[in-house]
């Protein structure tokens, strides 16, 4: 039964404590798109996705608008392109990304994911001409994501396209130098790629996916952090499971969200990803929860441990409030989209080791970090080698969105702009990885990939 207070704990969690749902993405396979005619796949493409998702936005609207939560985005996946337009003849898939975009802005998304390429073991022709079309494609777009994973536990690290991703970036950078580099935003190298993540840039709708489907990613930094404000002194047992029950509360808004959504669009249900993801907001962060349990700078010694307890607590929780669980579903520590991350940042606490070392126990990685525009395409490739072993190695998802701002020194402040924020220019260690880049290969995979 639903009690006056719970309906008063819920009003505050939103109005007061920024509980929203993140985002509630459709997913879209575009296998019945493919046309060797570029032209004719294009619009094989715009169709499908404007007549799928005609109703998304307006459906989200008043989701909203009748049960009170705020639903901050709307946003589409589809099949990865690197695998529907291999039929295609042509040396560019640009087009394809353009046709996305104007598909996109028809239905009014706030992002659309799936420029992506699957390469872990090896590439085919349409890896390679996706992945050669990114930078071009993230300048030309607007709305357009883009990723590529590149590892997993199953089949190692391909470290030919590790290579080949770091000047991809350095490119990406230099095509939208004119705004600070956006393209590198919205591209997202991975390490186990989850292929039902609901989260930009990083979304695109997986081959085993069905024709369409509803995701939706909840959030709730400031509900966490409001919840461990009365429990100064209490011990780290108390602390998970004040954790484990507030992130139930958290995913059962949208668990709800989710099947509304679902019933509504005549869509299956897919899955909530319980990732608890920061904003610029004040009071919206990551970073303030490990503070709130005694840390007195975000990155301080006891920060991984910290962000563990958090991360385990979360998963925890939100597995009992949803009948289906998946993405990625953990904490978020993009830099320049948490409040809390920047300051760190700026206060000399928290650098780009210690961000890789939280890594092994977080939802991500290398999340939305600005480095100097000097920083070598090889130094990239060397710290997207070092994220996808540790995703390789602890069998968990990895990623890295750096952003090589043109230009920029270390200790400049790069805006972004809306949830993408700002970000100091973060230092990079400066000595040389360009022999054990140029290497190429694969790195095998581990001993623990062999579990059959």
């Amino acid at each position: 039964m639903i009690t006056i207070e719970d309906i008063l704990e819920t009003n505050r969690m939103i109005t007061v404590n920024k509980l929203d749902v993140r985002t509630i993405t459709m997913g879209i396979s575009l296998r019945d798109c493919a046309h060797p005619n570029m032209r004719d796949f294009c619009r094989n493409i715009y169709d499908k996705i404007t007549r799928s998702a005609e109703f998304l936005v307006k459906t989200g609207e008043e989701i909203e608008s009748e049960y009170g939560v705020p639903i901050i985005n709307k946003r589409i996946s589809v099949t990865p392109i690197a695998i529907v337009a291999e039929s295609c003849k042509a040396d560019s898939y640009v087009p394809i990304a353009e046709a996305l975009d104007k598909a996109a802005k028809q239905v009014g998304v706030n992002f659309i994911g799936g420029f992506s390429a699957l390469v872990e073991k090896g590439y085919t022709n349409g890896d390679r001409i996706l992945i050669e079309s990114i930078p071009q494609a993230l300048a030309n777009t607007d709305l357009v994501c883009s990723s590529v994973n590149l590892a997993s536990t199953k089949a190692g690290i391909n470290m030919d396209c590790v290579r080949e991703m770091g000047e991809v970036l350095k490119r990406t950078a230099e095509l939208t130098r004119d705004r600070q580099a956006i393209g590198c935003a919205k591209l997202v190298i991975f390490a186990n790629a989850p292929q039902d993540n609901p989260f930009m840039a990083g979304a695109f709708h997986g081959v085993s996916e069905p024709d369409k489907v509803i995701n939706v990613g909840v959030s709730g930094p400031g509900v966490v952090k409001h919840a461990l404000e009365d429990l100064k002194g209490a011990d780290f047992t108390t602390l998970a499971e004040t954790i484990k029950k507030t992130a139930f509360k958290i995913t059962r808004v949208g668990q709800l969200v989710a099947q509304e959504a679902s019933r509504r669009l005549g869509v299956p249900f897919g899955i909530v990803d319980l990732s608890l993801a920061p904003t610029p907001a004040v009071g919206d962060s990551i970073a303030r929860i490990l503070e709130e349990m005694g840390l007195e700078s975000c990155g301080a010694h006891g920060t991984t441990a910290a962000l563990a307890l958090l991360n385990d607590a979360v998963k925890k929780g939100g597995l009992m409030a949803s009948s289906h669980v998946g993405g990625l579903s953990g904490a978020f520590i993009p830099v320049s989209e948490d409040e809390g991350m920047i300051a760190a940042v700026k206060a000399g606490s928290l650098t780009i080791e210690k961000l890789e070392a939280m890594t092994c126990v977080c939802s991500v990685g290398l999340d939305m970090i600005a480095v100097a525009g000097d920083v070598s395409a090889s130094t990239i490739s060397g710290i997207i080698a070092d994220e996808a072993a540790i995703g390789v190695v602890n069998n968990k998802t990895t990623a890295v969105r750096l952003i090589p701002v043109p230009n920029a020194k270390v200790g400049d402040v790069v805006e972004f702009g809306g949830l993408l924020g700002y970000c100091p220019v973060v230092p990079v260690n400066h000595f040389s990885s360009e022999a054990f880049i140029a290497r190429g290969g694969r790195i095998p995979a581990p001993v623990r990939s062999l579990t059959n």
